[in-house]
């Protein structure tokens, strides 16, 4: 059987993903079948709405890969709709106090939370899996991770990664540099915003995501205590591709 995100994840496993930006399952099925982790559908910044974010999370599981949703924010009625249809996890922006940090954990689980139930979704096995093994199932198996991108989340880290039902974070780095003012992500003040955050994160035992723009950056940030990344996003692979098509095929 194939080892849960959620595990593998706070395994501290090497994991690797990529933003998924087209409303479509298609991307996901080419990111799956080449053999990344992990897609993260992009509620946030791209125009999924249900009917297309459903798709994609079932061409996650066609392919094998982890399928997990941005949410826009952490409203309980959109981290029920993305769990239910099945995503793996939640990654949810501007979780900058400990308040907000609670607030969705308890939204992604039903033990001790108030993740509203359902056993005849996709998650439930359309009603094949019992009520209660439903919910043991879906507390062991959701992934919360966090998104620390405010510079108000800097002075408060440790009370946000101790919260319980918080599996992981992810450093917003680009946000960091924009709420500072800062001249780029690799200006210092950045670089020691990510350094705290993963030091904080150590100290939690917690496993940290970011964005890598290749090997050598991932390594950077593999010293600094990073094990997952993403990388680039469906429409920056394509960019990519079709620029060096035409570079290579200029007469």
């Amino acid at each position: 059987m194939t080892k849960l995100f959620r595990t593998r994840f706070a395994a501290g496993e090497p994991l690797m993903g990529s933003f998924v930006k087209t409303p479509a399952p298609h991307p996901v099925e080419v990111l799956g079948q080449a053999g990344f982790d992990f897609v993260v559908i992009d509620q946030e910044h791209a125009p999924w709405d249900r009917g297309t974010t459903e798709l994609a999370l079932l061409a996650a599981r066609a392919v094998g890969t982890a399928g997990i949703v941005r949410v826009p924010d952490g409203t309980p009625s959109k981290i029920l709709a993305v769990l239910d249809d099945g995503a793996a996890g939640v990654l949810v922006p501007h979780v900058y106090s400990v308040e907000i940090a609670r607030a969705v954990a308890s939204a992604c689980r039903y033990r001790g939370g108030s993740r509203g139930f359902s056993n005849t979704t996709r998650a439930g096995d359309y009603g094949a899996i019992g009520i209660w093994d439903h919910v043991d199932k879906a507390d062991a198996e959701v992934c919360f991770v966090a998104m620390i991108e405010d510079v108000p989340a800097l002075d408060h880290l440790d009370e946000i990664l101790a919260v319980d039902g918080l599996h992981g974070v992810f450093i917003g780095r680009g946000d960091l540099a924009v709420a500072m003012g800062a001249a780029s992500m690799e200006a210092p003040e950045v670089k020691d915003a990510c350094t705290r955050i993963c030091d904080a994160a150590k100290r939690a035992g917690k496993p940290v995501m970011m964005m890598a723009a290749g090997k050598a950056q991932a390594d950077e940030f593999r010293a600094l205590g990073a094990s997952a990344f993403v990388v680039a996003s469906d429409q920056g692979f394509m960019r990519q591709a079709a620029l060096k098509t035409l570079a290579d095929m200029a007469p």
